[in-house]
């Protein structure tokens, strides 16, 4: 197995913690925002946000029918982000430009992803490309201060 080969699995666990950071800020935005009586409703439009985001649709039911049913929110949502979450600008500027290098390296090439990001205002175009350790680097400690922030949360419940 090459070092590209193992390097590839350990990038994408820093993208998916980015991603879980991601559905834990934008659940809680969305909860606060628009309670919903059904947590259920919550949990699909933030998890069909972030799966548009990352051009990663679900395509299993109930979940493609919901996206299907749900677009414009979907769309309206994710316009938000850039405004609502300025915090997570790096950290996702980082992880889709390495998921866009992951999926080049597996024979996926999909500049949508980083078009789509750049046009929600999300994508900071004049930052570089995080090498493997860097962006590893933030991705874990991203993902250790939402734990905390996570814990404390619970703490005080």
């Amino acid at each position: 197995m090459t070092l590209e080969n193992k390097l590839i699995p350990i990038l994408r666990e820093g993208i998916h913690l980015i991603k879980m950071v991601l559905f834990k800020t934008v659940i809680n935005g969305l909860a606060a925002r628009c309670p919903h009586p059904e947590r259920t409703f919550v949990n699909q439009l933030t998890g069909a946000v972030i799966n548009e985001l990352f051009c990663t649709p679900n395509h299993e039911e109930p979940f493609l029918s919901f996206a299907v049913t749900n677009r414009s929110r979907i769309e309206e949502e994710m316009k938000r982000i850039a405004d609502d979450f300025p915090e997570l600008k790096i950290p996702l500027t980082d992880a889709l430009r390495v998921q866009f290098l992951c999926d080049s390296q597996e024979g996926v090439d999909n500049p949508t992803m980083l078009t789509q990001a750049r046009e929600l205002g999300i994508l900071i175009m004049d930052r570089d490309t995080p090498l493997p350790d860097n962006f590893m680097t933030l991705a874990r400690s991203l993902g250790e201060g939402s734990a905390v922030t996570h814990q404390a949360h619970i703490g005080s419940a």
